[in-house]
């Protein structure tokens, strides 16, 4: 009763100071802005772009172009080799590893500075829970939280790991008892079997809260299920909050829901190895809350403008609502007008809230109609509301050479629950893509593309798929859609 208390006293005050800032959001930019590049002029990339003489967003945008891994990555290969005062005063605190595709595997760095606004940011997400919701029961049962190898390998005086593994040092100590799975189980890195030994260590728990993104919790869903013949509310009466980040949430409502059982409260956050950018503050809501007194000065292209030479770049007093614009973050931790390579638009402007739309590099427009994840998302979203059926995964990529007939947009899908009428669930698909996209209209009205085609992905494709390539279980998430054939291509090897 009294850890409860206190979680609801000081889940009051935290909101209360939240809500300062949000009543001052460009003000709070303003602050960020000035303390980074105060702190940062002396560094090499500071002096090498004149950080001295930025007094404003209009000089940072003149002498600091867009970057990307590839423009930072010597920068960071000279940091790894010891130089200090590079990107950031001193060395980073962390290195947080993610899969690239383009750049192998990236080093992203956490500054003593940026790595408590991490862990922040994560806790006050469950205060704004507790506040909204007026309990705080779930902080006296068991908490699992979903998440890499808590193990960090030391290089050159910088600890290196996953984003996730990292946060788990971080973990409250008046939480540690509540926390499952053991550090011995966290340690695991053969997915299968992490998550084989997860369901024996809590499949009798009294579990409150669950913590992953999607496709993981599903993995782990489904085996509990397999073990115990029960939803999880009935394995565990009293889970009380799912609480999830790194993809979409909305593809993979329904199959959570059917493993559920019973509805559960669900908060969906926005974190990054760069920085925590957005979380849900609203029960009522699933649009989050962008932080912006914390440690990032955000930049927003119009993503139509994205490639161009000089696109436009605006701050937060700028943006308009319904926009979709590509996130662009300068870091306390050394990231200057860096390309997170997401895409955003704003659903409120007082506060600001956003939802995730996509990536800059998925996208389909292989013929000038550049569809987006939103796009193929809501329509898939749509269609179920019309025809009963269960998606696990999919995949959409253009087929440009079909050896008989025009080109189309192919989608892989692997259906936990098959539509009674594929080619009707074809039809109302292909409708709702060209009520979204007026390029897509155009194309199949002017004959250059034939309605989309639905290829069926056996039981288990998607998880065999990104075991043979070995990205199972780690950052990597399966692309919603794509400009090539890569993906498509390995996965149909998995077509039925």
């Amino acid at each position: 009763m009294l850890k409860k208390f206190i979680a609801k006293i000081f889940a009051r005050y935290i909101v209360l100071q939240e809500k300062k800032w949000m009543a001052h959001p460009v003000e709070a930019q303003e602050k960020v802005f000035a303390e980074i590049i105060r702190k940062a002029k002396n560094t090499e990339f500071g002096k090498k772009h004149y950080f001295g003489n930025i007094k404003n967003h209009q000089d940072f945008v003149k002498n600091v172009p867009i970057q990307d891994y590839e423009n930072i990555k010597p920068y960071i290969d000279r940091i790894r080799q010891g130089e200090l005062n590079v990107l950031w005063p001193g060395k980073p605190k962390y290195w947080a590893k993610t899969s690239g595709t383009t750049s192998g595997e990236k080093y992203i760095p956490i500054s003593r500075e940026s790595i408590p606004y991490h862990i922040e940011a994560a806790r006050n997400a469950l205060l704004f829970y507790i506040q909204n919701k007026g309990n705080a029961n779930f902080v006296n049962g068991k908490m699992i939280f979903l998440q890499g190898n808590p193990e960090l390998k030391e290089e050159r005086g910088i600890q290196a790991g996953r984003l996730s593994g990292i946060s788990a040092h971080y973990v409250p100590s008046y939480l540690q008892k509540n926390r499952l799975p053991s550090w011995e189980t966290n340690t695991i890195e053969n997915w299968e079997e992490k998550v084989d030994r997860i369901v024996d260590e809590t499949h009798q728990a009294n579990m409150t809260l669950i913590s992953g993104i999607p496709p993981w919790m599903i993995m782990y869903f489904e085996r509990l299920r397999k073990k115990s013949n029960q939803t999880l509310t009935e394995m565990f009466p009293q889970l009380q909050l799912i609480v999830t980040g790194g993809v979409n949430y909305d593809p993979y409502r329904q199959k959570i829901d059917a493993l559920l059982g019973e509805k559960i409260d669900v908060i969906q956050t926005y974190p990054a190895s760069e920085g925590f950018i957005a979380y849900q503050d609203q029960l009522d809501s699933e649009d989050l809350l962008l932080l912006l007194s914390k440690d990032i000065f955000y930049e927003f292209i119009p993503v139509e403008e994205y490639f161009d030479e000089k696109p436009t770049r605006i701050g937060i007093a700028e943006v308009e609502k319904d926009v979709n614009y590509a996130l662009i973050l300068t870091t306390k931790a050394g990231l200057f007008a860096y390309s997170i390579g997401d895409t955003i638009r704003f659903t409120s402007l007082e506060p600001y809230r956003i939802r995730v739309t996509g990536r800059i590099k998925h996208f389909t427009s292989a013929f000038g109609e550049h569809v987006i994840g939103q796009e193929v998302e809501t329509a898939i979203a749509e269609v179920l509301k019309k025809m009963p059926a269960e998606i696990k995964e999919f995949h959409v990529a253009p087929q440009v050479n079909p050896l008989v007939g025009l080109p189309y947009h192919e989608w892989l899908v692997e259906f936990e629950k098959e539509p009674e009428d594929l080619e009707k669930f074809s039809l109302l698909l292909d409708e709702e893509m060209r009520r979204l996209n007026t390029y897509y209209d155009d194309l199949i009205h002017g004959k250059i593309l034939k309605p989309l085609k639905i290829s069926i992905v056996q039981a288990g494709g998607f998880h065999a798929y990104l075991k043979s390539i070995g990205k199972l279980g780690g950052q990597f998430k399966p692309p919603r859609l794509a400009n090539d054939r890569n993906f498509a291509d390995g996965l149909s090897l998995y077509i039925k």
